[in-house]
């Protein structure tokens, strides 16, 4: 094995907390945690105008990695949504799987994937290289908004990431550049407990290049071939999507520090979507403060009588035109360890935000919602035991490096 292959066994292996992890037998190890975040929202306006607040329990999760010997891995997690949010959580801007202005349950078998990795050490230079497989992350853009520092979802979350798909992700890694390509089905789930259409794996594809410059930096850029994600039977439009984005995450003496910037593209033939988005954390000890500024367009569909619902399947005729949505949210968390492995951290999170609409003969924010500003106040608790939130989205040769797989939420102390 190569230095990088031996120091990830050794990450993983504490990844668990103590009475998380469960030693096997030689090469094996085990990790679990579970996770939730209980939260209170508060929206205004809301669609149709005025204010709601809502309790919701978000993010309950359950996680397992797994080593098993030298080459072979498992990730898995379980997500609860489905049964704590079925009727989404109140996010304005955020929109996708027939929600809008709430943020859609993720499905129950949020990622389930196997790898086998191997490496090789060529001229002094480590090379690894992996094939995975199962239900995932595609190889495309930046990580799950889950395991950021920002609770918020950000509006750009389909433009950014494409996830719950059957994925056949091939990576290699060549000292500091790595590059993943992968097949995988079109279709985004309608519903928590809908599986991928399995007939329609390889009708979409992903290119990932990452390369590591320095200690704590990653710079990517990547390309995805989307058929029919809004159409299950594939009779919807393709979207053609493009990310680049800059990440650092790393100790400055006693404070640990996260940065995020990212530009997406996607043209569906219909309408072409933009996004900046950029976000940092600062932590020392237990507190940590972050920010994030989000410009992201979005095109208005529809509403069914439910004013927070859209038409499922998609279809043309119910695209009214695009608004462009700009945010700022600043938040605070304390970390406060309870007991051997367990964690409860207070999160309190405000946003403002402006909404402009670009095509404003056909949709008018200000009709539609009351005004064209809106503010959010949120107050949570996220409750964890174990192992904690990973990078979801990086498999085998393309995983990060140990020592930067902190994900801003609670690894930053």
């Amino acid at each position: 094995m190569t230095k990088r292959v031996r120091s990830r066994l050794g990450a993983l292996a504490l990844t668990g907390l103590a009475g998380a992890a469960a030693p096997l037998s030689g090469q094996e190890q085990l990790s679990a945690g579970v996770s939730a975040l209980v939260i209170f929202d508060r929206v205004d306006p809301i669609p149709l105008g005025g204010a709601r607040g809502e309790v919701r329990v978000v993010h309950p999760v359950a996680m397992l990695h797994a080593l098993l010997g030298q080459r072979l891995s498992f990730t898995g997690m379980a997500n609860l949504e489905g049964l704590t949010i079925d009727d989404g959580q109140l996010a304005p801007g955020v929109a996708g799987e027939g929600y809008a202005d709430r943020r859609h349950p993720h499905t129950y078998l949020h990622e389930a994937v196997a790898t086998f990795e191997h490496s090789a050490s060529l001229n002094e230079t480590d090379i690894a290289y992996s094939v995975s497989a199962g239900k995932g992350f595609a190889p495309y853009g930046s990580d799950d908004p889950m395991s950021r520092p920002v609770i918020r979802y950000p509006v750009n979350h389909h433009l950014a990431q494409v996830l719950e798909r059957l994925v056949a992700i091939a990576a290699v890694r060549a000292g500091p550049a790595g590059v993943e390509a992968a097949l995988f089905n079109g279709d985004e789930p309608d519903g928590p407990g809908q599986w991928p259409n399995a007939g329609r794996f390889g009708d979409s594809w992903s290119l990932r290049l990452t390369v590591y410059p320095a200690g704590g930096v990653e710079l990517q850029g990547s390309i995805a071939s989307i058929t029919s994600p809004e159409h299950r039977d594939g009779g919807g439009l393709d979207h053609s999507q493009r990310s680049v984005s800059a990440r650092l995450e790393r100790e400055l003496g006693r404070h640990r520090v996260y940065g995020l910037a990212e530009l997406a593209r996607s043209d569906d033939d219909a309408f072409v979507l933009h996004s900046f988005l950029a976000e940092g954390a600062w932590g020392t000890g237990r507190h940590r403060a972050h920010y994030r500024f989000e410009r992201t367009e979005r095109a208005e569909e529809q509403r069914l009588l439910d004013p927070w619902r859209t038409p499922r399947p998609h279809h043309d005729f119910s695209n009214l035109g695009i608004t462009r949505w700009s945010l700022h949210t600043l938040g605070y968390a304390f970390d406060a360890p309870v007991a051997r492995g367990f964690e409860v951290t207070p999160i309190l999170e405000a946003t403002l935000g402006r909404i402009h609409s670009l095509t404003p003969d056909s949709f008018d924010p200000e009709l539609f919602y009351g005004r064209d500003t809106f503010w959010t106040v949120s107050l949570g608790v996220r409750i964890g035991w174990g192992a904690r939130l990973h990078r979801m989205g990086r498999y085998g040769a393309a995983a990060p490096d140990p020592g930067a797989t902190g994900t801003g939420i609670e690894h930053i102390h």
